[in-house]
């Protein structure tokens, strides 16, 4: 029993609350040079951590809730527009 419950840990990812470009960009669906680019530009919240982005997973869900709040209220999105509505705040 204790090695099924092991062998199941290893297909769940693990779930961590910082997150690198990576991961963070595996979470947001988008590439890791685009998510590099919005965290430069101050599009997405990120800090660094030395040189290196971070991400908080609890900021990214409270930016996109905010962002689909912004872009639900205007009926369709322009296609036009490749990126995020408002800057991280």
């Amino acid at each position: 029993m204790r090695n099924a419950a092991a062998r199941s840990n290893l297909l769940v990812p693990e779930v961590r609350e910082v997150m690198d470009i990576r991961q963070a960009s595996d979470y947001l669906g988008i590439s890791p040079d685009t998510l590099y680019k919005y965290a430069s530009e101050g599009f997405v919240p990120a800090f660094k951590l030395g040189n290196r982005w971070r991400f908080k997973r609890s900021r990214l869900d409270e930016w996109m809730d905010r962002q689909s709040d912004l872009q639900g209220g205007r009926g369709e999105v322009d296609p036009q527009q490749k990126k995020p509505v408002q800057p991280a705040m």
